[in-house]
């Protein structure tokens, strides 16, 4: 199974906008927007990798938050229209929220609202507290937990807490028998390990309360978003071994750091050697915008045609 991950999208859209709207929290986003996201992140990266999901052999999408940027409405009816030319279809594209998209309290709402069918989670997975997260999905053998960290925090500040009852609810996914013999992708927006994760300001505020509850159940693989970088860590997990956690780029950045240029990654999940009691990831490729050619190819791909995704 091919699974795609991209996150950090910060899809503009200020329609309808009031001066009246800015005097919150949304002043310094906004101020951040002329001095550097209206310049840098662009709709029409997202919709090139949109194509790119098209043409490739993807079996699920995860959107690890961040799709907004002031968290408007009219911000998520405008990353919505985007979402919907994906065509996997909400079943098969799973989005979290990040701190964007609770830039201020109604941003949440506004989420659940327009992109329900994105985070909704399978018929056999509501929790019986009639909370939403983790939202749990299984797709063959691979089952996504998709956690939600997204507040509204005080000015100046992007931490994010995940809370003891979606701990609780984690733990109890993460052991369920239904998910015996599947890869389990736990997918969060902060990053939940190495030393931004203990950031004050923009760190994971239960970083240590999540890693014990990975190091007491297990998961394959936790992919997160937040700070626009190839992120590599390590948790521990039953067994004496590790989870690898990784971070990604923003999916639209385009300017002049190449580091932070847009990317999304693939995974390939697949059966192991005879024995083992889960799939397992096989490999990975990381696709990087090409702003000459207007599209995204594998890394370090010559000038000429595309490797094949």
């Amino acid at each position: 199974m091919r699974v795609a991950h991209c996150s950090d999208l910060h899809l503009l859209s200020l329609n309808g906008a009031r001066a009246l709207d800015f005097a919150n929290k949304r002043w310094i986003g906004g101020l951040n927007l002329l001095a550097n996201r209206g310049r840098h992140y662009h709709a029409a990266v997202f919709e090139a990798m949109v194509a790119d999901f098209n043409r490739s052999a993807i079996d699920h999408v995860v959107v690890t938050g961040d799709i907004t940027n002031l968290a408007f409405e009219d911000e998520f009816r405008f990353a919505r229209r985007y979402f919907d030319a994906i065509e996997l279809g909400p079943e098969h594209v799973t989005v979290l929220p990040g701190n964007h998209d609770a830039y201020v309290a109604r941003g949440a709402e506004y989420f659940a609202t327009h992109f329900d069918a994105y985070h909704r989670p399978d018929p056999d997975w509501l929790w019986p507290d009639g909370e939403r997260w983790p939202v749990v999905r299984v797709r063959g053998e691979v089952a996504i937990i998709a956690l939600s960290t997204s507040l509204t925090t005080p000015w100046f500040t992007a931490w994010g807490r995940i809370g003891e009852g979606q701990l609780g609810r984690l733990r109890a996914a993460l052991g369920d028998p239904r998910l015996a013999g599947r890869f389990r992708l736990v997918a969060i927006h902060h990053p939940p390990a190495g030393s931004r994760a203990r950031s004050k300001v923009r760190g994971l505020r239960d970083r240590d309360d999540f890693a014990a509850v990975i190091a007491e159940a297990g998961a394959e693989l936790v992919i997160h978003g937040h700070e626009h970088l190839d992120l590599h860590e390590e948790l521990p997990v039953p067994g004496g071994t590790a989870v690898a956690v990784r971070g990604i780029q923003s999916g639209t950045y385009e300017a002049g750091n190449l580091t932070r240029r847009a990317r999304y990654r693939i995974y390939d999940v697949g059966s192991t050697a005879p024995g083992a009691t889960r799939p397992a990831l096989i490999s990975d490729l990381l696709r990087v915008w090409d702003p000459e050619r207007a599209r995204f190819v594998a890394e370090d791909t010559p000038s000429g045609d595309d490797i094949a995704a």
